[in-house]
């Protein structure tokens, strides 16, 4: 006989056994008390499952409702930080306090790079 491993299949084979047992309730009189003790565990074990689905779905719902509130934050944070930028000047040091590069300029090219490259039929 395998061991049952999943939550589902322990409480199933409870439930089979507290089947048989009340089925045989009138053999198993000196087990009475113990089989009111199986029903009751049995039951609260029920119980817990149904929660625990519950919670499961509570949590599916609490996630899809999480990732709604930040993408709608986040859209508001892109409108915020253009109206600061628009505010205080895109050259403002200001920004670097809201988390935003200030605009530096561009590097200044070298000579190298300002020379056009030269072909091999220029050269010859």
């Amino acid at each position: 006989m395998t061991r049952e491993t999943t939550n589902a299949g322990k409480l199933g084979k409870l439930q089979k056994l507290s089947a048989a047992l009340a089925a045989n309730s009138g053999d198993l009189q000196h087990l009475q008390g113990s089989l009111a003790q199986l029903a009751t565990l049995l039951t609260q074990a029920q119980e817990a499952a149904k929660q625990q689905a519950a919670f499961v779905a509570g949590k599916q719902e609490a996630s899809k409702q999480f990732n709604t509130f930040v993408t709608e934050g986040e859209r508001l944070a892109t409108v915020l930080q253009l109206a600061v930028k628009h505010h205080y000047g895109i050259r403002a040091e200001k920004l670097a306090e809201f988390g935003l590069l200030p605009f530096r300029g561009r590097k200044a090219k070298t000579a190298s790079e300002l020379r056009p490259p030269t072909t091999p039929t220029e050269t010859a």
